[in-house]
């Protein structure tokens, strides 16, 4: 298994055009956008992907894009996850026959679902394909929590090759680093906020949808802490604060999107229900990414 798993990761949106149909075109431009800031990875078809308001034939043509517009030049993660164990593996099949370096498998979503039954349905799915399988801990969207105990057992088979914890909760991530081998394991923040936090206690790195804004200012949280310099990761991590201060203002995709529109990236609407913001919100999205950008984020 040659691909690495670390770094900053880019968590793609998938473009839309007004009348919310996919724009592969555009979704080609964003994908070689993350690969010249120096993104170490493209993930499409996470939560900021929208995986979940898309056909499984649209998760494919997006998916091919993203290898398209890479052409090798970084990894290709592919959001894979359905609710269902047998749903799962034909999307995992398929993405791998398209092209997808590593797989993101979140967990079953909708219905709860015990430790057992998640490790059993993340074993099936990483037995059915050749590729590296990413363990994706999201419960604030699907209701399920996969224990650090759990994905301690999922680290021993042999292409189940890391984890994303979108869970916010940092105790959970230093457990999952204590209880896996960093050589064979790769321990990823979801959430932005603790890409740093998460590198200083010996993770590999996280998997980001700020990214989408502002590539070059994320990529400069890991590079900078590869080369020892401290500081300027922290700086880079907290210049990040004022745009994550706005996911309080309505979904997060939602803000991610618009807040990608206004530096200049024209990624359209999410798809509805969930793109309804309001003049005083995108008012406040496009004047903080401004200032954000006067100030040198990009």
């Amino acid at each position: 298994m040659t691909t690495t798993i670390s770094g900053s990761i880019h968590a793609l949106v998938t473009p839309f055009h007004d009348d919310e149909s996919l724009n592969l075109d555009q979704m080609r431009l964003h994908t070689d956008r993350a690969v010249q800031a120096g993104a170490d990875g493209v993930f499409c078809l996470g939560t900021n992907g929208e995986f979940f308001q898309q056909t499984e034939d649209e998760r494919l043509a997006v998916l091919e894009a993203v290898v398209d517009a890479t052409a090798g030049r970084v990894p290709v993660y592919g959001g894979a996850g359905a609710v269902g164990t047998k749903e799962t593996v034909r999307i995992a099949q398929r993405m791998q026959a398209a092209g997808a370096d590593v797989l993101s498998v979140i967990t079953p979503y909708f219905a709860a679902a015990s430790q057992d039954e998640l490790y059993r349905h993340f074993a099936v799915v990483a037995g059915s394909v050749d590729v590296p399988v990413l363990v994706y801990n999201i419960p604030a969207r699907t209701g399920n929590t996969i224990t650090p105990a759990t994905v301690a057992r999922l680290a021993e088979i042999d292409n189940i090759a890391g984890v994303k914890d979108s869970s916010g909760n940092f105790d959970a991530i230093l457990q999952m680093i204590e209880l896996t081998d960093p050589e064979h394991f790769a321990v990823l923040a979801g959430t932005d906020s603790l890409v740093l936090p998460t590198l200083q206690a010996g993770g590999a790195g996280g998997i980001t949808a700020v990214a989408n804004v502002y590539p070059r200012t994320m990529v400069d949280i890991t590079r900078k802490w590869a080369a020892g310099d401290l500081e300027g990761a922290r700086a880079a991590q907290a210049s990040i604060r004022s745009l994550r201060n706005l996911f309080a203002l309505g979904n997060p995709n939602t803000i991610v999107k618009a807040a990608t529109n206004a530096a200049g990236q024209a990624v359209g609407p999410c798809r509805a229900p969930f793109n309804l913001l309001g003049d005083a919100a995108l008012a406040k999205i496009a004047d903080t990414v401004r200032a954000d950008q006067a100030a040198g984020l990009g």
